[in-house]
């Protein structure tokens, strides 16, 4: 075990001499700093205005003045998309997907995206993160000190003395694999320190530590590869060609090739394409704001066959929300449907492409990654999902408020006598009141990890 800890000391040893090995340490470290301090600050200040425009869309909903309920579910509301803790080391899908979301009866609006002078303060660092900086530049730091490891004594005639002393092949490798462990760990500082800061402002500690060890273990299979390669062949020049050549194939190429076959083999529809369909599909179902419509001429008779009433004045409801409720019901269910399918589509490309990370342990590490920090796809679909649930709760409280508050005489003429027809204040908060509680919690918990690795 001695001889093993002394062949460890005196490798990094070396290392310290290197300049070459030296000046690549410290320019990794400079990096992985440099980008951490920036993300933080980034998804911070991302943070802090997305709770603030939350709360300001809260504030605009509660004092606007009275008005008519369905002005109300055209009025809209506003839910923004919080990062959660660990984004500050691993974004993921934050800087490409959207932000806020406009809720609105009728509609499932896109995520909007942050302006595009968001990224601007980080320059040329803006898609740089520190997980990137961990799966692309970690790698090279690895290569650059662990190429001459083994070569490097072979090349040198140093090899067959040292093996006379006694010393076996076996501890020969031990100590070189110990010193690069060292290494390792050190380069994984900056992680533990970013992981800890997490913890403390609400990340879970098994999805903190998982995500240290995952990070861990990716920089280990680098360096048992450059090992292995450092102990096969007998120059250092090769061993640095072929180890470079590795991190371009699985780093670059593989996964840019992945991206290219999953698109083409698994393509989603067209935006135009399916607006159109979605369009007819929407007409079926009749329009909420038309009663004489012939998609509620049954709706129309059962209730007037079940209050005993001649005609819509004499309904103890309003026939007018009704429709309403029943339209934005039918619609709801149509616009889910293509929603779902289209969340279908995504999953099954991103789950395609995870599948292709056997090939490299870029693409599995990214995926991990993502998954653990909270960021991927399916945390994105239930931000997408907990979204809708709040629209269709919000519109539909509103519109069981114009069946039941207001009355079809009233509503019909609500443009001939507008003392007619306000609407309270206290019933536009009482509608709202469950909503903005269920805004707060998709801010706080919808892109929250459920479980370390998967988030569904």
């Amino acid at each position: 075990m001695k001889e093993i800890v002394y062949i460890a000391v005196g490798e990094l040893r070396y290392w310290l001499r290197s300049h070459l090995a030296l000046g690549g340490s410290l320019v990794f470290l400079m990096l992985i700093s440099i980008t951490s301090i920036l993300t933080t600050g980034h998804i911070n200040a991302e943070n802090n205005a997305r709770v603030q425009q939350q709360k300001n869309a809260e504030d605009t909903f509660l004092t606007q003045p009275d008005r008519h309920p369905h002005r109300m579910v055209h009025y809209g509301h506003y839910v923004f998309r919080s990062p959660p803790p660990l984004a500050t080391f691993d974004p993921g899908l934050d800087a490409i997907t959207g932000q806020s979301i406009f809720l609105e009866g009728h509609r499932q609006n896109t995520a909007m995206f942050a302006e595009s002078g968001a990224s601007a303060d980080l320059g040329g660092l803006s898609w740089l993160s520190p997980a990137l900086v961990y799966q692309l530049f970690a790698p090279l730091i690895i290569i650059l000190l662990g190429h001459g490891a083994i070569a490097r004594e072979r090349e040198a005639a140093l090899l067959t003395p040292i093996l006379s002393l006694g010393v076996s092949g076996y501890s020969l490798v031990l100590g070189k694999a110990l010193a690069l462990l060292i290494f390792i760990i050190i380069i994984m500082i900056p992680l533990m320190v970013t992981c800890t800061i997490a913890v403390f402002k609400g990340a879970d500690p098994i999805a903190a530590g998982l995500l240290f060890c995952v990070y861990l273990l990716y920089l280990i299979v680098w360096g048992i590869m450059t090992l292995c390669v450092s102990s096969i062949l007998h120059k250092r020049s090769t061993v640095l060609a072929v180890l470079s050549s590795c991190w371009f194939i699985f780093n670059l190429a593989l996964p840019s090739l992945a991206v290219n076959f999953v698109t083409y083999t698994t393509p989603l529809s067209g935006k135009i394409e399916t607006d159109l369909t979605l369009l007819a599909d929407l007409h079926k179902v009749g329009d909420g704001h038309n009663i004489n419509d012939p998609a509620f001429g049954q709706l129309r008779e059962q209730l007037l066959k079940k209050y005993n009433a001649q005609s819509l004045a004499d309904l103890p409801v309003n026939f007018r929300g009704i429709v309403a409720i029943e339209g934005e019901r039918k619609l709801t269910n149509v616009l889910n449907s293509y929603a779902a399918r289209r969340m279908a589509g995504e999953t099954q490309q991103s789950q395609q492409l995870a599948n292709y990370g056997w090939l490299t342990p870029t693409l599995a590490i990214t995926f991990i990654s993502r998954s653990i920090a909270g960021t991927d796809l399916a945390n994105y679909h239930r931000f997408q999902k907990e979204a809708e649930a709040l629209r269709f709760s919000f519109v539909q409280k509103l519109n069981h408020a114009h069946a039941e508050q207001l009355s079809y005489s009233d509503d019909i003429q609500r443009n001939k006598d507008e003392a007619s027809v306000v609407f309270t204040e206290s019933l536009v908060i009482c509608a709202d009141k469950h909503d903005r509680n269920s805004s707060s919690q998709i801010k706080n918990a919808c892109w929250q990890p459920k479980s370390p690795i998967t988030n569904t």
